[in-house]
């Protein structure tokens, strides 16, 4: 069949009040960008639809990407015809036609949003099916578990007949919530912690620590693969290449080596937080989970987060290794991820971290050296990637949470 729309239904957005044309607009910018490459479609709104006409363009490519939208509660693919029982009934005849085959079951569901319209939801449902049923052969109705579900959107301006309802990512769109900074490695976990903090509406700005000759460019190209990846999701991120290497070298010579993974993931933390500041992020998103890892535990977290007053959020906390694999699985980061080029926290791992760090062991030790100009070093040179472009955020939002 050939479908010519798409209708799109919110999620979350429809708990929003006044300010729910924001966070509507806000959606209708992330499908844009998304589908830039589909330059025939044409996109209208409305408070609590979103309707896409194709004009010809490919429905499953379309809908590949649309699956993928934060802020989409579901969508469905249509077709079209005028307001009037003539139309409606010919249309789903001949759309049920093109697809069924003897021995389907079908079903009928009508939503009246045109409330002047001559009969009810109940009646509707009764004609649309009785007209398909004398015109067919061999299909017969199935209320509970049809192989094809015929829903009948009547609005006063066109009605709107769909018979596939596809998922939509749900949460907020991307962008409509303010913006953080994720740590990335190269790892399965951090790119997992950006899904998520997208999915509550956070533009994200990636950071990545790297560490030549220790660590390699195709480990670098790794860490771009994970970012990009994680567009798909909303759009463009930024990706922040910190050079490390002599911050990680210096670490080494002073600290004690049980403590230098701790000493490791507070300067991390504190060039992080400064990335932040320069581009007007408000929080810190980590891929950690409680207890997976020496620098994971809660006496960890502790020592490491003295370093700065900004949120550092942590939305795998609570999960498992074998939860993480498998969401990474499913968004497409997981085979990247496992590619095996190692980044700068697994090439200078100690033999035996210390996994309850005392606070104010870390602080005695880093007090023998000043790495203040080598975090300024850090900023100053660190490469900014834009994947895909950029969409700018509008600070409007910021007044709404």
């Amino acid at each position: 069949m050939k479908y010519d729309y798409i209708l799109i239904r919110f999620g979350e957005i429809s708990t929003k009040g006044k300010n729910r044309r924001l966070f509507v607009d806000r959606l209708k910018r992330n499908i844009k960008m998304v589908l830039r490459d589909y330059t025939g479609i044409r996109y209208e709104s409305t408070r609590d639809r979103m309707t896409l006409t194709l004009n010809g363009e490919d429905a499953e490519g379309v809908t590949a990407r649309l699956k993928n939208v934060f802020g989409i509660q579901s969508f469905s693919l249509a077709v079209k015809c005028p307001t009037d029982l003539h139309s409606i009934k010919e249309t789903a005849l001949a759309s049920v036609k093109e697809q069924y085959k003897a021995g389907d079951t079908f079903k009928v569901s009508t939503k009246r949003a045109y409330k002047q319209f001559e009969l009810d939801t109940n009646e509707m449902n009764a004609e649309i099916g009785g007209h398909i049923l004398r015109n067919t052969d061999g299909l017969t109705v199935d209320v509970h578990s049809p192989d094809i579900h015929l829903r009948i959107e009547i609005r006063e301006d066109a009605t709107y007949l769909t018979f596939r309802d596809e998922k939509g990512a749900g949460g907020l769109p991307v962008g409509s919530g303010g913006k953080a900074m994720l740590m990335i490695s190269g790892g399965i976990d951090s790119p997992v912690a950006g899904f998520y903090a997208m999915k509550r509406g956070l533009e994200i700005e990636a950071v990545h620590f790297f560490s030549p000759p220790y660590t390699s460019e195709r480990a670098k190209q790794k860490v771009i693969d994970l970012t990009e990846r994680l567009t798909a999701f909303g759009g463009d991120i930024k990706l922040h290449i910190v050079p490390f290497t002599k911050t990680q070298e210096l670490i080494q010579k002073q600290i004690p080596e049980n403590y230098s993974m701790t000493a490791t993931r507070r300067l991390m933390l504190q060039i992080a937080d400064k990335l932040r500041e320069q581009n007007n992020a408000l929080a810190i998103f980590t891929g950690e989970s409680l207890g997976q890892v020496a620098s994971q535990t809660l006496e960890s977290m502790y020592a490491i987060n003295a370093v700065t007053s900004t949120p550092v959020l942590r939305p795998l906390i609570g999960m498992d290794k074998t939860e993480i694999i498998e969401k990474a699985k499913e968004l497409g980061t997981y085979d990247i991820s496992i590619r095996p080029y190692e980044d700068c926290c697994t090439i200078f791992t100690p033999s035996a971290p210390k996994t309850r760090p005392k606070k104010e062991k870390i602080e005695h030790f880093e007090s023998y050296t000043d790495f203040e100009p080598l975090i300024k070093e850090a900023v100053e040179k660190t490469e900014t990637i834009v994947l895909k472009g950029k969409t700018e955020v509008k600070e409007k939002f910021a007044d709404f949470f």
